[in-house]
């Protein structure tokens, strides 16, 4: 088992910036990628960003290409989502995720563990 604890959620103003983190714990991090997912209100969970294990193949959604930077630091068993110039339309929980087949790392059944979410709002 993979335990996934997301932080750094908050209230941020349009035009600002959070760094959220993904801290894992319990049997190897080793050889997963990992991905952020948002849900907003009222719809379905999409995908936002990835990263290979080794952290030389990233993934963006359109939407936020160029403003997102998704890093991982494997000492410290830990992914990270830097997101500049928010967006009310960014409001969500993310999630982050661990999977072992890259290939699918854009769609969420292709994750073995997921977190339990942090709430990220972008006031007008």
């Amino acid at each position: 088992q993979v335990q996934l604890v997301e932080s750094g959620g908050g209230l941020v103003q349009a035009g600002g910036s959070l760094r959220l983190s993904c801290a894992a714990s319990g049997r190897t991090f080793s050889g997963y990628f990992m991905g952020w997912f948002r849900q907003a209100p009222g719809k379905e969970r999409e995908f936002v960003a990835a990263i290979s294990w080794g952290g030389g193949t990233t993934n963006y959604a359109d939407s936020v290409k160029g403003r997102f930077t998704i890093s991982r630091d494997n000492a410290k068993n830990t992914v990270y989502l830097q997101m500049n110039s928010l967006k009310p339309e960014d409001t969500a929980v993310y999630y982050c995720g661990a999977g072992r087949r890259y290939s699918g790392a854009l769609k969420g059944a292709s994750y073995d563990y997921w977190g339990q979410g942090t709430q990220v709002t972008v006031s007008q």
